[in-house]
Parts: C-alpha cells; sequence; structure tokens
C-alpha cells in the first residue's frame, strides 16, 4: 500500500474567483486548475477537490467569507 504524503497547505487568496461573461455561473482558478459551478461556493468547492488531487489543501470556507467575484 502506498503511503500518502502531507498536503502542501493553500491560502484563499491564491484563488481567482469571477464571473464568466456570456453565461450562467462562476468560475475560479488556481494552480493551472480551472472550475465552474452556479455560485461561488460550489466553484469553490470544486477547486478544493481539484487541489487536493493535486497535492495542496485550501481550507473549507463558509459561503459568507468568500470574496465577491470580479
Amino acid at each position: 500500500m502506498a503511503s500518502k504524503k502531507p498536503l502542501k497547505k493553500m491560502s484563499i487568496r491564491e484563488v481567482k474567483f469571477f464571473k464568466i461573461a456570456n453565461r450562467k455561473g462562476f468560475a475560479t482558478i488556481a494552480k493551472n486548475n480551472l472550475t465552474e459551478g452556479r455560485t461561488v461556493y460550489q466553484a469553490y468547492s470544486r477547486m478544493v477537490k481539484a487541489c487536493k488531487r493535486m497535492g495542496y489543501e485550501l481550507p473549507l470556507a463558509a459561503g459568507v467569507t468568500l470574496p465577491k467575484p470580479k
């Protein structure tokens, strides 16, 4: 069985949030990952999973603590 390496901590400031032009929804970009979702929180939660696959750990944030998209 393979041993698991500890995940590297990542700050929420490293994630860029924005509204997708000409579409419904929002997107996030971090560490060469792009995720989309109907809400900011959904896009961010998908980013948490994508970063975890790459060996990074993002904090789980409540919807009110996420920054406003630009």
